[in-house]
């Protein structure tokens, strides 16, 4: 078992020990002139714990993910619009495109609602729009 304040290796969790690398085996470093056969006991009971170790890994991985996507999730801005609602939609600036273009079209209706979040829209003139749009794309209208 590597000692307390040292990182468990992925070498560690898949071989139950550290990495001898060859120059450590050519030059005698501290590691080898302290091997001994009480060594090889001590190494069969690390053997013997490397499925708790593995755990205790795996449960650090499970937390570490945990905290990535909540901290994600609290950035995330949730868009929820109804039928007959308006609502502005991203224009992706094409070619020569100045700094003094909207970066918006609109207002469009919002005619349908698919569960997978995305939107079909109509014009002001009540032409729908080919293809759906998703939440992220779109923008609440208000007039002022």
């Amino acid at each position: 078992m590597p000692k307390e304040g040292m990182g468990v290796t992925p070498f560690h969790l898949v071989y139950g020990g550290e990495v001898v690398v060859p120059v450590e085996i050519g030059i005698e470093s501290d590691r080898i002139r302290r091997y001994s056969e009480d060594n090889a006991e001590r190494r069969q009971l690390e053997l013997d714990l490397v499925d708790e170790t593995r755990a205790k890994a795996a449960i650090r991985l499970m937390e570490y993910r945990q905290r990535m996507k909540q901290n994600y999730n609290r950035r995330v801005v949730p868009r929820s619009f109804q039928v007959g609602d308006f609502v502005w939609k991203k224009v992706k600036p094409v070619g020569d495109v100045t700094k003094l273009e909207a970066p918006c079209a609109g207002p469009f209706k919002v005619v349908e609602k698919l569960r997978s979040g995305a939107y079909y829209l109509e014009d002001e003139n009540g032409r729908r729009l080919e293809r759906p749009w998703s939440a992220n794309h779109l923008q609440p209208y208000r007039a002022e």
